[in-house]
């Protein structure tokens, strides 16, 4: 039966589509600069892989300087004040990075979201969008209220997916013909683990674990002596690689199913809880949300055999217990939207600088491939690179801009980038150049005529870091 309802209007300044790691980070920085600020979210939380418990990565560089700052240091902040877990961290193999407790994430991230004013929508679908001649006019969305078209001045697709870019006729960035998309994941977390024991392990047999991938944290060191320094971390923070014996025989004997690495990261020291990363399944297209659904059978036995794995195999797991799985299917790899840059694999590779660098990234390139198959390479002596505002920028709309996932860069470039540091940082410079635009005094706006020092000083200001690092 179709509805005579009328089709309600809102009005706003910005819309973001998308809560995840971009979508709050632009959402707050838009709102708190008095944007009137819509934000939409299919599911029925805010937060994203926020809410998984896998750690923050792309936020402090192997050299151990944050180079992601502003809104992640509120986020953090808030989790510290309420009690949270919140540790910087070296993995001794690639990267620094930051653990946190994300049962204490779920409560920060809608407090510092509805306190800088945003309107939220939840379990909110954008439907499709309406406009032209490259403009954004409004996102048309529908929940159970019905549907209501939501017009703004400036559009952040911070969908992971690029829908509103694809919707709105953008051009996709090409998969190469042999390219399968990296595969998708469900994380899931273990309480009563014991640190110590663990630690131990690691010292005692440093050939199951990957450490003193980058050069920067190996600095002339053996695998003893980082192991030594993993136990002096104190942390259970510690990755079970697939070419040692321990996990290598584990998958030969069918006890493991195929995977690169068994990543093992600190949630709560109160629950002695930790976050596994190392369940798999690669589709032809996670968009395909039939496709999706199936795998999520796979995935979760594999979160079975993995927790019964570690209990038997990996000291400190013997009385560990299964205590969380993430709200939802993790995705690395969908579309790639052209923008006016394309942020390419030796810029990453080369940690290079550049004057529009709206944010910075730090992760190593980083793709999962099928089975155990994974390629990881280090940035340029442990350091980090700058994000242009392009990156944020698709090519041929005038007010759109896009972070995360979604956003341009060539496939290793996007291997690095789309991790939650970077996330945080491009969803702040985006949320930050909209008002920006906003203040032009013009009913047909362009986010290219926004200044890019006038974005990179409101930015510092408000405490991201866009240079003095390596």
């Amino acid at each position: 039966m179709i509805s005579s309802k009328a089709i309600d209007h809102q009005n706003f300044d910005i819309i973001i589509v998308g809560a995840g790691s971009a979508g709050i980070a632009a959402a707050i920085a838009a709102a708190r600069r008095g944007a009137r600020t819509a934000l939409v979210e299919a599911g029925g939380m805010l937060g994203g892989e926020l809410l998984t418990g896998m750690t923050i990565d792309g936020a402090i560089n192997a050299r151990g300087e944050q180079v992601s700052g502003g809104i992640i240091d509120m986020l953090l902040e808030r989790c510290e004040a309420m009690g949270g877990f919140v540790r910087r961290l070296n993995d001794w193999r690639l990267i620094q990075y930051i653990a946190y407790d994300p049962e204490i994430m779920k409560i920060a991230i809608p407090q510092l979201v509805y306190e800088a004013g945003v309107k939220v929508f939840l379990n909110t679908f954008a439907e499709d969008v309406v406009g032209g001649r490259g403009r954004v006019d409004g996102v048309i969305v529908r929940n159970k209220a019905g549907r209501s078209l939501l017009s703004a001045r400036v559009v952040i697709d911070c969908s992971g997916d690029g829908d509103i870019c694809a919707a709105a006729g953008a051009r996709m960035l090409p998969r190469g013909a042999d390219e399968r998309l990296q595969p998708v994941s469900m994380m899931f977390r273990m309480a009563g683990v014991e640190t110590a024991p663990l630690l131990d392990f690691v010292v005692d047999h440093p050939e199951y674990f990957a450490m003193g991938e980058s050069e920067v944290i190996r600095g002339g060191r053996s695998d003893n002596e980082l192991a030594e320094e993993i136990r002096r971390q104190g942390q259970p923070c510690v990755f079970i690689k697939s070419d040692g014996a321990l996990l290598a025989d584990a998958i030969a004997n069918g006890e493991m199913y195929p995977t690169a690495l068994v990543m093992i990261q600190p949630t709560s020291e109160a629950r002695r809880e930790v976050c596994i990363n190392s369940t798999r399944v690669t589709l032809d297209d996670p968009m395909h949300t039939t496709d999706l659904a199936a795998a999520l059978s796979e995935l979760t036995r594999q979160v079975d055999v993995c927790s019964r794995f570690l209990r038997a195999k990996v000291p400190g797991f013997a009385n560990a217990t299964l205590s969380g799985l993430a709200p939802r299917i993790g995705i690395r790899e969908t579309r790639r939207v052209a923008g006016d840059y394309v942020l390419t694999v030796d810029d990453v590779k080369a940690g290079r600088k550049v004057p529009d660098g709206v944010a910075k990234g730090c992760h190593h390139i980083d793709i999962h491939g099928e089975g155990a198959g994974q390629i990881r390479i280090a940035i340029a002596d442990g350091g980090s690179y700058d994000i242009p505002y392009g990156s944020l920028v698709p090519e041929h709309l005038s007010n759109v801009l896009m972070a995360g996932r979604c956003f341009s860069a060539d496939r290793p470039a996007h291997g690095s980038a789309r991790v939650m540091g970077g996330c945080l940082a491009m969803g702040q410079a985006a949320g930050t150049a909209a008002t920006i635009a906003c203040r032009q005094n013009s009913d047909d706006i362009d986010v290219r005529k926004v200044g890019i020092e006038e974005l990179r000083s409101e930015l510092k200001t408000a405490g991201a870091i866009l240079e003095g690092v390596h």
